[in-house]
């Protein structure tokens, strides 16, 4: 077994005797909420693995209570204040990490426990299968703190499309297991304990197959796909993300989040 698991590390990743790589979120004190060392732990990952011969699938998971919260509005309020430049890179990396897990040439297996907010539910998009646990809890919630999801809408707009985005991108609204694999989000529910297990059905399944057919069969998905983005729309996204986060919204809307109180959404267009 390949390991580069430093238990202190933000991501920790080992790839066993089958070539399954199982890539876990090791920020359990926040919740896994990303923040710039998670991102770069995730881009490290994946360098390493896709540069593999011997990988054949890589399952993602959340360590302790939680899959992954979002992002860290801690380092979003660091990021916020800093220059043009590194607001724009950060939002760049981010939408890179996901954008290359889509991309990912072999499949990916996402076991949801807990919450799975905002980021994290571009990770889900952009995995192969996802499972979750019948009490894991779902939303896209950035419009909450005054931020947008931008730079996942296409992946998000893939795995459940523009109809369900337009709902829950817009209400932030909190939804259950049942929905998220009603809406395509989530492929199976299962009983809490019984990820592991599913899981490995599903990785035995896929170490049935051929694995350049596997990766041709993603590569061609994706040739059709909203998540195929690039060039002048990949950066165009991430302008608006990182736009989005310097503004007079979102001064309020984390403000609001530390303070534990309703957001004042008219006083920030009065000051506009």
């Amino acid at each position: 077994m390949v390991t580069h698991n430093m238990s202190e590390a933000p991501v920790l990743w080992d790839l066993d005797e089958r070539g399954v790589a199982t890539v876990t979120l090791n920020r359990p004190e926040r919740n896994n909420a990303y923040n710039a060392d998670l991102i770069a732990g995730l881009h490290a990952a994946m360098d390493a693995l896709s540069g593999r011969a011997d990988a054949r699938a890589v399952v993602i998971r959340g360590k302790g209570k939680h899959f992954q919260a979002g992002a860290d509005l801690i380092w979003i309020n660091s990021v916020r204040g800093g220059n043009h430049a590194e607001n724009i890179e950060a939002s760049r990396e981010t939408a890179r990490a996901v954008d290359r897990l889509n991309r990912l040439p072999v499949p990916t297996v996402s076991l949801v426990q807990g919450f799975c907010v905002g980021g994290g539910t571009g990770i889900l998009a952009a995995s192969d299968v996802v499972i979750a646990e019948e009490t894991a809890k779902f939303a896209i919630s950035e419009v909450r703190w005054g931020l947008t999801a931008s730079i996942i809408f296409p992946q998000l707009n893939d795995a459940i499309g523009v109809r369900q985005v337009r709902r829950y991108a817009l209400t932030g609204e909190r939804f259950d297991a049942a929905e998220a694999r009603r809406i395509g989000l989530v492929h199976e529910v299962v009983e809490p304990g019984k990820l592991s297990e599913a899981g490995e059905r599903i990785v035995s399944a896929l170490l049935e197959n051929a694995p350049i057919g596997i990766a041709e069969t993603k590569n061609l998905a994706l040739a059709h796909a909203f998540g195929d983005v690039g060039g002048g729309t990949f950066e165009s996204l991430v302008a608006n993300h990182a736009a989005k986060r310097q503004s007079g919204e979102a001064v309020e809307g984390l403000a609001s989040f530390a303070e534990k109180r309703a957001a004042d959404w008219a006083s920030v267009r009065t000051k506009s």
